[in-house]
């Protein structure tokens, strides 16, 4: 039996710390309002003069590589998963793949949100169980903090989103790597959690002017208690469906790396589980929602922590817009 397996975990976070105090010089909040509502303290947003997508999950590539003792030239294919991409096209898998100096090697993006990066590992397992290829890089990556709206008025969002990489190298392994990986979505609930415009469904003439002449920040849309309670019930349904498709128990699980959305979410899910602290991965707290990329830095965090060890059950899950929602089963 073929499997794949992660062999190199890495990620990269912009130098600018973001406080909740600085955000309170910018709109009507304070510390304790974020606190509550969302868990976090603090995130990182790029420098626009310097960072991109593409060079952030290149960094971020590269210490995956260094610490699965890879160069760039063994990667044969790539799976992006961002929402915010640095076009509106081509995709930012290209962009990446010219950042890394390689030629000719397919770039897949995936366009799954907070799932994104679950939804772009098990593209990535089924590639390597088949063997079409043998070093598959996959990668989530976003930039949040020059479309948010930062002011009162978005002040929901504004204060949850932020920007970072991750990146992952999965190799074929003749033991038990990536289990399974569990993928779902509902589009009845896609307008509960989303961004309309720019999008190509409507005539120049119904669009906004404002929409037009500024491009600067986009519009999201999330109904927060609808969002909560969807989320709480397809983290343990998704992470549950994982566990009896590999015949295991939630006391089977070492550590679940849940997507970073909001750190109540989490804590949740943890007391449903009946985990302890040191069962669950949370670093919202300081880098806020990273969208796609937050599984990543979070497994890459967890790695180097040395909370990730040989022959460990790590469980994934993740839920967002589209509503979609993801697991995935592994044993390091």
């Amino acid at each position: 039996m073929r499997y794949s397996k992660i062999v190199g975990l890495g990620h990269h976070v912009p130098k600018t710390v973001i406080t909740n105090q600085y955000l309170s010089s910018l709109m009507e909040t304070n510390d304790e309002w974020i606190t509550e509502r969302t868990g976090i303290k603090e995130r990182r947003w790029i420098d626009p003069q310097k960072d991109t997508v593409a060079n952030m999950a290149a960094k971020a590539t590269r210490m995956a590589l260094q610490r699965a003792n890879l160069t760039e030239k063994d990667i044969e294919f790539i799976v992006f998963a961002t929402i915010t991409p640095d076009y509106f096209f081509p995709g930012s898998g290209v962009l990446l793949q010219r950042e890394l100096g390689l030629e000719s090697i397919g770039a897949l993006d995936i366009r799954n949100a907070c799932s994104g990066f679950i939804y772009a590992l098990s593209v990535a397992d089924q590639f390597i169980k088949s063997g079409m290829y043998k070093t598959i890089l996959v990668v989530g990556a976003e930039i949040q903090s020059t479309a948010i709206d930062v002011s009162t008025r978005g002040r929901n969002t504004a204060v949850i989103f932020a920007d970072g990489a991750g990146a992952a190298i999965l190799q074929p392994s003749d033991k038990p790597g990536v289990l399974s990986t569990h993928l779902h979505s509902d589009g009845r609930f896609a307008e509960e959690l989303y961004v309309r415009d720019p999008g190509s469904s409507r005539k120049r003439e119904e669009r906004q002017p404002e929409q037009i002449l500024d491009t600067t920040h986009f519009k999201v849309v999330m109904n927060g208690n609808q969002v909560f309670k969807h989320a709480v019930v397809r983290f343990m349904e998704v992470i549950n469906e994982a566990l009896a498709a590999n015949q295991m128990k939630k006391e089977d699980i070492n550590l679940l790396v849940p997507h970073q959305a909001n750190l109540r979410i989490s804590q949740y899910i943890q007391e449903k589980l009946a985990l302890r602290d040191d069962q669950v991965y949370n670093n919202i707290m300081r880098y806020g929602n990273t969208t796609a990329a937050s599984i990543p830095i979070a497994m890459s965090e967890a790695w180097a922590e040395g909370k990730m060890k040989e022959n460990d059950v790590i469980c994934l899950a993740a839920f967002g817009s589209g509503f979609t929602w993801a697991s995935a089963l592994i044993r390091w």
